[in-house]
């Protein structure tokens, strides 16, 4: 037993004993839609576990991120509110400045948002296959943003020492939730000046430059898309995703797919295999790269190209109802080095919806 689990001797908080029981009922249920039932969030549900199963650690993401890969072997988890990213593999290459986190190893690839990253929490549950560690980070709302599990070829050994050296002092349950920022009021397109932003669209020289685009024209993502035109954005049946990642798949095309939320990017490159359809969840089921895709939250998918230094790159990009991104899929590719052929023919093989 580990110094973690010796430690754990208290029976928890009254939701955390609401959340036993809810369990016992409905033993397959996740601790998100646990909290869900429970009409809290997700990181309150963490914290009633202190004195049971977890540890509260100090945010201190400067140290900690970095130290993640004294771990080994990891399982990295990434999630939106309709689609789920897990790989596996080292955290490398890890950087934070100021408030931007970067990991770019070839296997974890991570864009952090480090300014809404809140409390942070070392959980060592017992299951029916023995004990599952995992740290577990969530927003100033009590959203989950990122999470980090052992495997069985982690270090296991740097766990203990690694939860006690980032150990909080105080132990408290007490988060400081804040309420959900108001979105931001989308503009009429009549507002928008649409030559100049397909002007400045024309003019890309970088991808990564299309949020500072956005931001300089008033424009919403997805209202972006609509006001282009088809030279650079064209409407695709949202059933037409799994379509492309299992031609992909067969083709034996690599990908890039991008999951995230609003403090936290994951990105897989490399190909997809094992694709299965379960009810309406279309997953990848990879040994180092899961996917799980909620199908019915898709309710706009676009076919974009973005001009750059290396040519055109073109991506599919899936949006929910709120017009959030929920993932988005490019051709595997190196900064510096123009689009693969073999995914520009398949990601434009598709056919667009009518005008």
């Amino acid at each position: 037993m580990t110094q973690l689990a010796q430690s754990q001797t208290a029976q928890g908080s009254p939701l955390y004993q609401a959340w036993q029981t809810l369990r016992g009922e409905q033993p397959k249920l996740r601790a998100r839609d646990a909290a869900a039932h429970l009409s809290v969030s997700e990181a309150e549900l963490t914290a009633s576990r202190l004195g049971v199963d977890a540890v509260r650690l100090r945010p201190e993401w400067a140290a900690l991120l970095p130290a993640f890969g004294e771990l080994g072997y990891i399982m990295a988890l990434t999630r939106n509110e309709h689609c789920v990213h897990e790989r596996k593999g080292f955290y490398r290459d890890v950087t934070v400045t100021g408030m931007m986190g970067l990991v770019v190893s070839a296997d974890i690839d991570l864009r952090l948002f480090l300014g809404g990253w809140a409390s942070v929490f070392a959980i060592e549950e017992q299951t029916g296959k023995g004990p599952q560690r995992s740290i577990q980070v969530f927003d100033r709302q009590g959203v989950a943003v990122h999470k980090v599990f052992l495997t069985e070829r982690s270090e296991e050994a740097a766990w203990a020492p690694l939860v006690e050296r980032f150990r909080a002092e105080e132990q408290s349950a007490e988060l400081d939730l804040q309420p959900q920022p108001a979105p931001v009021a989308i503009q009429a397109d009549s507002a928008i000046d649409v030559a100049s932003l397909r002007d400045a669209w024309s003019k890309l020289k970088d991808t990564h430059h299309f949020f500072a685009l956005l931001k300089q024209h008033g424009v919403a993502r997805t209202q972006a898309l609509r006001l282009a035109g088809r030279e650079w954005a064209e409407p695709l049946a949202p059933s037409e995703l799994p379509k492309l990642m299992e031609t992909a798949g067969t083709e034996e095309v690599p990908i890039m797919v991008f999951v995230g939320n609003r403090h936290c990017i994951q990105i897989h490159s490399g190909p997809v295999k094992n694709l299965r359809w379960l009810d309406t969840w279309f997953n990848v089921l990879d040994p180092e790269f899961n996917l799980h895709l909620k199908t019915p939250g898709i309710t706009e998918l676009w076919r974009v190209r973005k001009p750059s230094s290396d040519g055109v790159i073109t991506s599919w990009e899936a949006f929910d109802a709120d017009g959030e991104l929920v993932v988005q899929l490019f051709g595997a590719r190196k900064p510096g080095i123009p689009e693969r052929a073999d995914w520009r023919g398949l990601a434009e093989s598709f056919a667009a919806l009518p005008a």
